[in-house]
């Protein structure tokens, strides 16, 4: 996407069209739209999801989404692979300020009527976008590792990693302890960062 905006990587994409004047903007959301289109016709499900929303759906677990995708890309995801699941609300590019900020996060968290803010929720994701915006917002994060992401193992923001999906299922049966916690020392993130690798 960075390429067809012409930004380094160094640019946040939605930062960088937001600032262009407004015929411009549209163009802007145009080439990421199309980008986005072609993702969607070779787009897999994650592995484990299934079987990780059979299991939400069967604890009555409330389930949301926030991401800076299109709506279009997150419908295709639910209708094609989940059309039985529901999730609500679903935070999507439209919803202003964008991940990292935590704002989609905390107005899940408002939207489910919590007490405690975000303390309660689990966000799960691929980017530091995500783990930034759970961990600001209050909320347990989990990153789900791969080749390209390994390195935000380390990150300040990460509590917890899995490699699958449905690896969140054990985490949840057995009670969710996070590894981030301001009351105590620093976790071993580089060794945690080590076990997550040599499962991939």
């Amino acid at each position: 996407m960075r390429a067809a905006l012409g930004i380094p990587k160094s640019v946040d994409i939605l930062d960088h069209v937001h600032s262009l004047p407004e015929k411009e903007q549209e163009e802007a959301q145009e080439k990421i739209r199309e980008i986005e289109r072609r993702a969607m016709v070779v787009q897999k499900p994650q592995a484990g999801l299934l079987d990780l929303m059979e299991y939400l759906t069967r604890r009555s677990v409330r389930k949301a989404i926030c991401t800076r995708n299109f709506d279009a890309p997150v419908e295709h995801l639910l209708t094609k692979f989940m059309p039985l699941q529901l999730f609500e609300p679903i935070i999507t590019r439209a919803f202003r300020p964008p991940k990292p900020d935590p704002a989609g996060i905390l107005h899940i968290a408002k939207e489910w009527s919590l007490d405690d803010g975000a303390y309660s929720l689990i966000m799960v994701g691929d980017s530091v976008d995500d783990m930034t915006a759970g961990f600001r917002a209050g909320a347990a994060t989990v990153l789900l590792v791969n080749e390209q992401n390994a390195h935000l193992a380390k990150h300040e923001h990460t509590d917890l990693c899995i490699t699958r999906l449905d690896e969140l299922v054990s985490i949840l049966e057995r009670g969710f302890v996070g590894q981030i916690d301001e009351r105590d020392e620093q976790p071993d993130t580089g060794k945690m960062a080590s076990e997550v690798l040599q499962k991939l």
